[in-house]
């Protein structure tokens, strides 16, 4: 089987996100939410899900792609022999009358690099899940696609007859093709599209100026950065798994889920990369979002809510036809619905630092005692309930050790913030949970393997207890740690550091592609035992399963070397941010204490 790799770009601005083709067309796009209905769908069905391509009058071309430096601007160059064009996406994105300017609008400069192009404009937006095709209407400098609430408008300084009517023509100067949703663009289409192309540069390498990372792979931390920043819808503050849909997490294996949702677990993990590499905007907006989330009548939290806090997330499957024909093809996930305890810990977790970091004031720490302490009470009463555990098995039931770790990392924190809070009530009661936690943890250990099992009583080794080790279970005792570790790698561990979650059956078989974030939590767990020369061979060795642009989906078949899984998958760019400020702190410290 050749190799598979994703072979599109991404572009975003907080409010929406568009993946660009090597072929310029514009395969997914969502208008006006992350989660909304697709305008472009291509990636799921080239019949039903419409096209937006620049494409050479010959139909025969060669296309690169990069990303402009510092930004999540993208730059397709197209050669066609003789003749050739760059064309340039970006999401207008930059500060305005001291508030961020994020319109739903996808701006495309053409521009002529060689020789006499001739090319070619389709655009043919979408609805209803690919079974509608909006209708073209000409305007005076602009063509309006009817047929959805909000208008559909693409202006342009193009022949608009040419780009109706599906002919070349010659590209002797710079077009702009300016996408709206709602509000259309009224104003000088060039001066402002240049306008606006500089100011988001400007922005994006501001924000990438304002990072403080190590020199450790700093290129790819940066990219992964500015993928993971594009991931938060900035109106909530909520943060989704992926912008992308059913792509498969290997070839006909049905694994096929919805992504575009926010998963409160996530918020750990986020959380620790934006704040490793000093942003707390990201941090503070999602505070927001999670106080804002509504809970059960018993006080408990989904796994996963919209990105406006709705809990109903009703699974639906669709006709398309999926991606390379995969299918079943879902919007909605239903997770929603299962019981997933590990997320209290988590929320305690990521709460600690606007307590513990002193750039914090006390006006900003808003999370008072008694949300610590609700939290503290979830834990408690979920200490004995089995749950689905990260991985969310639909018909499996576990007391998972998993759960258990954040049960005690989450009463750690609590025990910290209480001191902080010198409130001695919400500290007793953190110290007690974190040793009943410790306890249930310790049952999960296989003194015959001297490692720690998925679940009570069950014998296989799963990924997530990797986070044993780089959560600081195990404390100074690297023996203890590094005999964990290599019973993991002996069942879990695939070639070039590549990692299983777990290998034995689920609802679906048995798994058949690896999780990066798990390599990536293998890559953190190595710097943690001092072992960082092979923490630092298999951090470079896994970057090579990106793509052409620096981006990783969710799964990678080892045999293949194939990207697979929604895509790009935040938690992927995560984990690269997190390995690389272990290993680069390690090296900043080289006794390596």
């Amino acid at each position: 089987m050749p190799k598979h790799s994703y072979q599109s770009g991404l572009i975003g601005n907080c409010a929406y996100i568009a993946h660009i083709e090597k072929d310029t067309n514009v395969s997914w796009l969502c208008f006006p939410r992350f989660d909304s209905d697709f305008i472009f769908g291509g990636m799921l069905d080239r019949e039903k899900g419409g096209e937006f391509t620049i494409l050479p009058e010959s139909g025969k071309f060669e296309s690169n792609q990069a990303y402009l430096e510092n930004t999540n601007v993208l730059q397709t160059d197209i050669v066609s022999g003789a003749n050739s064009y760059r064309v340039t996406d970006f999401a207008p994105r930059f500060k305005n009358f001291d508030r961020y300017y994020k319109p739903l609008m996808l701006i495309r400069k053409v521009e002529p690099l060689s020789g006499s192009p001739r090319i070619r404009v389709t655009c043919q937006p979408v609805n209803e899940r690919g079974e509608i095709k909006l209708a073209p209407s000409l305007g005076s400098n602009h063509i309006r696609y009817m047929g959805v609430d909000q208008e559909v408008r693409l202006t342009t300084n193009a022949p608009l007859s040419y780009i109706c009517d599906g002919k070349s023509f010659a590209l002797q100067r710079p077009i702009y093709l300016v996408l709206t949703y709602g509000r259309p663009l009224e104003a000088a289409i060039e001066s402002t599209s240049e306008r606006f192309l500089q100011s988001t540069v400007d922005y994006w390498r501001f924000w990438v100026k304002s990072t403080s990372i190590s020199n450790f792979h700093q290129k790819l931390v940066l990219r992964s950065a500015l993928i993971l920043k594009i991931h938060q819808y900035e109106d909530t503050g909520a943060i989704i798994a992926a912008s992308t849909t059913s792509l498969p997490e290997s070839p006909g294996s049905t694994r096929n889920w919805d992504y575009r949702y926010c998963w409160i677990r996530d918020s750990y993990y986020t959380l620790t990369a934006f704040n490793s590499i000093g942003h707390f905007e990201e941090l503070e907006k999602y505070f927001e979002f999670i106080l804002n989330l509504p809970v059960g009548e018993d006080g408990r939290y989904q796994p996963l809510y919209s990105i406006t806090g709705d809990s109903l997330l009703i699974e639906e499957i669709s006709t398309l036809a999926g991606y390379l024909g995969n299918r079943p093809v879902r919007f909605g996930n239903q997770a929603y619905t299962h019981i997933q305890n590990d997320l209290y810990g988590q929320v305690l977790v990521s709460l600690l630092p606007l307590y513990s970091d002193q750039r914090f004031t006390e006006a900003e720490r808003s999370f008072s005692a008694p949300m610590i302490l609700n939290l503290l009470d979830k834990i408690e009463a979920t200490m004995h309930e089995k749950d689905a555990g990260l991985w969310e098995f639909r018909n499996l039931a576990q007391e998972h050790c998993y759960t258990f770790l954040f049960h005690w990392a989450g009463a750690s924190a609590a025990a910290k913030i209480g001191i902080r809070l010198k409130n001695d009530t919400l500290y007793q009661k953190a110290i007690y949970l974190r040793d009943e936690a410790a306890q249930k943890i310790e049952a999960c250990y296989l003194p015959d393997r001297k490692a720690y099992s998925q679940a009570i009583g069950a014998n296989h080794m799963d990924a997530s207890t990797l986070q044993l080790i780089t959560m600081g279970y195990f404390g100074q005792d690297i023996e203890r740690a590094n005999n964990h570790l290599k019973e993991l790698e002996k069942e879990l561990l695939a070639q070039d550091f590549l990692f299983y979650r777990y290998k034995h059956r689920d609802d679906f078989g048995v798994p058949e592609t690896t999780f990066l974030i798990c390599a990536f939590w293998y890559i953190e767990a190595l710097a943690c035992v001092n072992r960082l020369d092979e923490a630092i061979e298999g951090f470079e060795t896994l970057t090579r399963y990106c793509n052409h642009l620096q981006l990783f989906s969710e799964d990678v078949d080892y045999k293949t070397g194939s990207q697979w899984g929604n895509f790009p998958q935040a938690y992927s760019h995560v984990g690269l941010m997190n390995a690389a400020f272990r290993i680069g702190k390690k090296l900043d410290r080289p006794n390596f204490l």
